[in-house]
Order: C-alpha cells, then structure tokens, then sequence
C-alpha cells in the first residue's frame, strides 16, 4: 500500500480514493494531483517514489518533466502577446519570421500554427538531440520544411515541431527566448514552480521518468481496451505521418538528461509541479488571491482571450494523431479523444499519462503528473479516473 500525502477539502474525498487506487490498479509509481477551485486550492495529495524502481519518497515539491503538457503552457505566451497587442493571430508567420515563408508556407497564419493546421508535423530530416535543443537547428529545419498537406486545410498533432514553430516565433516577436519568457511573465510573478528550462539549482527536485506497463485488469473490470486497428497500424509504419511525426527528434532524447531539462523545447520539455500546473490554468480563468503579480490580480487571460483559446479551430480526423481530435488556439478541447471534465473546458494531456487543464463553468484548474509513461497519447486511465472523481465531488457538492 502506498502511503498518500496531502490535504482535500471536504467533499472531495473522492478524489482522494481514487488517487489512491491508482498506485494499486493502475500501476502507479510516483505522482501528484492539485485541483484549484475559485482560486483557492482544495486538493493537494502525492504519494510513491520519485523514481519509479524505488528510492526516495515523492515529496510535496517534486517537480517532473510534463512532455506535451507543457504545450498548454507555452500556448499561452502568443495569447498573451495578442491579448497585450504584440501579435497579431490572423497575421502571417513570415510576417514576424520571414525565413518560414520558404517551400509554400508564405500563407500559413499564427492561428494556424496554435490549431496544429501548419502542415509541418514532421521533418524530411529528423534532428538529433543535440541539434534538437541547439536553439538553431530546429527553427532552420521547419522553416525549410515543405508542408506535407496545404496550410489550414487539414489538422494533424504537431507532436514535436511544434517545439521550433511556437519557439522561434515568440523569439522573433519579443527578442526573448519563450523560456525565459515564460519564466518573467508567468512563473515569477505567480509564484509558479514551472520551467521551460530548468535552472541547474532545482535539478534535485526533479523525479525520473521511465516506462512502466499496465497491470492486468481484474476479471470483474473487463478485458483492457486496446487501440483500434487503424491507430496500432499507424504507429507501427517507420513511413506514417504518426511514426516520422513523434520521431522528428531521432534517436529519441533522454528525457532524464540535464542537457535536455536546460533546454527550452515547448512540445514536450517543461518541468512542474502539479501544484503550479493547476494553479496556472486557475490564473487562466480567474483571479488568485495570493498572486504575487500586479496584472489583473493575478488573472493572465482576458475574457475575449479565454473565448479565443478553447473556441474550436480544429476537429474532426486527426493526421497524425489517427483520431477525431478537437484544438482550440494551442489547446486541446474536450471530446472523446481527450475526455476532460466537460464541454467547455481547455487544456493539454502529456505522451504517457500527466494532464492539466481548466474548466471555466466549474471554476476549476486541474494537474496530474507522473513518473510513470505509459503507451498512449490522450486518455491515460490513471488521468481519467482522477478527473471522473473530480466530476463526482462537484456534482454531489450542487446536489
């Protein structure tokens, strides 16, 4: 039995138990959930170990790398630029970026490139690690990228170029790396535990990662669900656009690496705490009362900016993804590929099980991180089991 740590509010107990039956259903080896509501936080638990074969126990501030989590984090810097009139979401990408306009891309449009409709999922030439967190390399390799579909028409999951696509472009526009940007205008001022290239002194807080397998599902849960057939064939072809658009980066990184946690790669590579993952989407949508920040107290997105994020840009068959999926401007929105905890809320999943988001009818910021990257993409049951039983309190709380 694993030992669980923290607090809940009363009434979201459920929450709680069902944390707890993760470690024992689910295989769960270290991880923690936080649960904002009206700015205040209610749910704060963590439990197992920072590594997931054994060792030091996860701690209160144990931060862990989020892989794609983080793209909901780094979306928000263009909003923000938009919201503070710095950039214009209609306007063109080569606008800013005159380079990106090379082999047909001189129409692609910033709302494109945050709604995954670029056309740029993969590289004809997949980068190295190394050239992966060069800060030159990646942004050469998507300007020069021919689109594999014509920009706007079609939607596929940027999985990794979305890295040098968002990147270069808040570069261009501000003359700030999007790290350091996130780091001034986000993190610091909210007090968040959450970097876009983790600074050698918090390298120590940070747990490892690495795969684990599902347990076998009791009898009396019915038989695991298994990807369709269309889906298993997609990952398996070295020629899909899923397999070349996951392994742009080849070989894949060590995600445990230092080199890699310094690095600035909004696709996949931040670092957090489930405290400041859902403390950040609650400052998405409402004000928080101990903010350390002068700006709207403590409330980063307008109302006319929140409209914009989770209003669909994208929907319908997923490219890359192989699925119906459902974008607003750089986040995922809810739907059966990605079940948040209902129609209006925004968000982003991470490759392999951590997920955050926020629900602005609920009023609610959610956070999972874990250690433990499990195969698929969207809905990790581990995630999903944790947000049926945020859906449960709240509902028995309006009863």
């Amino acid at each position: 039995m694993v030992d669980v740590q923290g607090t809940v509010a009363d009434g979201f107990e459920p929450v709680r138990d069902a944390f707890a039956a993760n470690f024992a259903r689910h295989g769960e080896r270290g991880a923690a959930v936080v649960l904002y509501r009206e700015g205040e936080k209610v749910v704060d638990l963590w439990g197992g170990t920072k590594t997931t074969d054994g060792g030091e126990p996860w701690a209160q501030d144990t931060a862990q790398v989020v892989r794609s989590v983080t793209k909901g984090v780094a979306a928000a810097v263009p909003l923000l630029l938009h919201q503070r009139g710095q950039l214009d979401l209609d306007g063109r990408v080569s606008t800013y970026w005159p380079e990106f306009k090379a082999a047909g891309k001189e129409r692609v449009l910033v709302r494109h490139l945050l709604a995954h409709r670029t056309g740029v999922p993969v590289l004809d030439t997949p980068l190295t690690p190394a050239e992966a967190i060069d800060g030159i390399s990646g942004p050469r390799a998507v300007a020069a990228q021919q689109p594999v579909w014509e920009p706007g028409t079609a939607h596929g999951y940027h999985a990794q170029t979305y890295s040098w696509l968002l990147g270069e472009l808040v570069r261009r526009v501000t003359g700030r790396t999007i790290g350091r940007w996130i780091a001034e205008e986000i993190a610091r001022p909210l007090g968040l535990d959450l970097w876009l290239g983790l600074p050698e002194e918090q390298r120590g807080r940070v747990g490892r990662i690495a795969a684990v397998e599902a347990l076998a599902a009791p009898a009396a849960q019915g038989p695991r669900l298994r990807p369709k057939r269309s889906v298993a064939e997609a990952y398996r072809d070295p020629e899909s656009l899923t397999r070349r658009a996951f392994a742009a980066i080849t070989p894949l990184p060590d995600e445990n690496d230092p080199a890699y946690l310094a690095a600035e790669l909004p696709a996949s590579g931040g670092v957090a705490t489930a405290e400041a993952l859902a403390r950040f989407y609650a400052a998405l949508i409402g004000p928080l009362p101990s903010a350390r920040t002068a700006r709207s107290g403590g409330r980063l997105f307008a109302p006319a900016t929140l409209t914009m994020a989770r209003t669909e840009e994208s929907a319908g068959p997923d490219r890359v993804l192989v699925v119906g999926t459902r974008f607003g401007l750089g986040y995922m929105l809810h739907g059966p590929a990605c079940p948040l905890l209902g129609p209006g809320s925004f968000g982003h999943p991470g490759r392999g099980g951590s997920l955050a988001f926020a629900d602005p009818e609920a009023r609610i910021g959610f956070a999972y991180v874990t250690n433990g990257m499990r195969r698929g993409v969207t809905a990790d049951p581990r995630a999903q089991a944790l947000v049926r039983a945020v859906r449960t309190s709240l509902a028995a709380r309006e009863a």
